[in-house]
């Protein structure tokens, strides 16, 4: 994965080394923390502070229009680290950290870094999301197969394209149906669009977004889940889930950042197997149900992608039925 080696652009910020105090950290994001994406990295960064790492102070809900003010009121407030999502507003945030140079900021974005201190990430899920799309064509009765997204962006189109090419390496003839519903928090609209899916003959249905595994669960199909393992409240519906770990690009960050070290850089490939930023969740209730062929099949290609010797395609166009 040499493309992803994350990159130093520019000179270090020179922070002072911290490693004898706790760096005060800030979260600013759109949503709400129960969101999947948000709340990993809100989970990550409250486990720091309960190992008393670091002070921790959050915002959710943030409307795009008030983004930058709250960004440049945690910077003003002196905050040595900002986390958050740049998705909508990445102007607006990449000018806000132009302004405060001293602030490392590391930020969900489809970008670049931004020297010297406007640091990218984002959940590059997409091996084990492969191995869950294995699991779902292994699953399905129909043959059919269906997809719910948030927004076709890179993030989320190759998260889609890798389970649907798990999917089509144990059944070449598989059928997808792909919906947006344009929105990163709608569990009603999500909830919405599976069931026209399995309406029209879906037995899988792929949970991108919340409300997916819902409609899955009324209709009785299965649920394939995402970032999150929610399978302890859908012990009979959700199958397997691709799961996000953010705290190894935590622990890298302030790592710099007690160092004197932190520069502008890709903090994506933290997200991957390979520094267990991501995981195949256990198959839990599912375990007997998954037929042991595709259970073989599946522990052999995540032991190739852990050595290196398989690598799941990162595809950013959005994905076609």
């Amino acid at each position: 994965m040499a493309a992803f080696v994350a990159a130093v652009l520019g000179a270090s910020v020179h922070l002072p080394s911290l490693a004898q105090e706790k760096i005060k950290v800030a979260g600013v994001y759109t949503v709400p923390f129960e969101q999947q994406w948000v709340g990993r990295i809100h989970a990550a960064l409250q486990a720091a502070q309960a190992r008393g790492e670091i002070d921790y102070e959050a915002t959710e809900n943030v409307a795009n229009a008030d983004y930058e003010r709250v960004l440049r009121e945690y910077a003003s407030a002196g905050h040595q680290l900002i986390f958050g999502e740049a998705f909508a507003i990445e102007t607006a945030a990449r000018r806000v950290a132009r302004d405060f140079p001293q602030t490392a900021f590391i930020m969900g974005s489809s970008g670049g870094p931004q020297a010297p201190n406007f640091s990218v990430f984002d959940n590059y899920i997409h091996e084990p999301a492969y191995l869950t799309g294995m699991i779902a064509a292994g699953m399905s009765q129909s043959g059919k197969i269906g997809l719910v997204g948030g927004f076709p962006i890179p993030e989320v189109n190759r998260l889609m394209n890798a389970f649907m090419d798990g999917a089509r390496a144990i059944n070449p003839q598989v059928q997808f149906t792909v919906t947006f519903i344009n929105s990163w928090f709608d569990p009603p609209k999500a909830k919405e669009a599976a069931f026209a899916m399995v309406d029209a003959g879906v037995d899988v249905l792929y949970a991108e977004r919340f409300g997916v595994s819902d409609a899955a669960k009324e209709r009785g199909v299965l649920a394939i889940g995402n970032v999150v393992n929610t399978q302890d409240q859908y012990p009979d519906t959700v199958v397997a889930s691709a799961i996000w770990h953010f705290e190894p690009t935590v622990a890298a960050a302030l790592e710099k950042i007690r160092t004197g070290s932190y520069t502008a850089e890709n903090y994506g490939p933290y997200s991957m197997m390979q520094h267990k930023g991501a995981s195949l969740a256990p198959l839990g209730t599912f375990e007997d149900k998954v037929p042991a062929e595709i259970k073989e099949k599946v522990a052999a290609r995540q032991a190739e992608i852990l050595a290196g010797t398989f690598e799941v395609e990162i595809n950013d166009a959005q994905p076609k039925p």
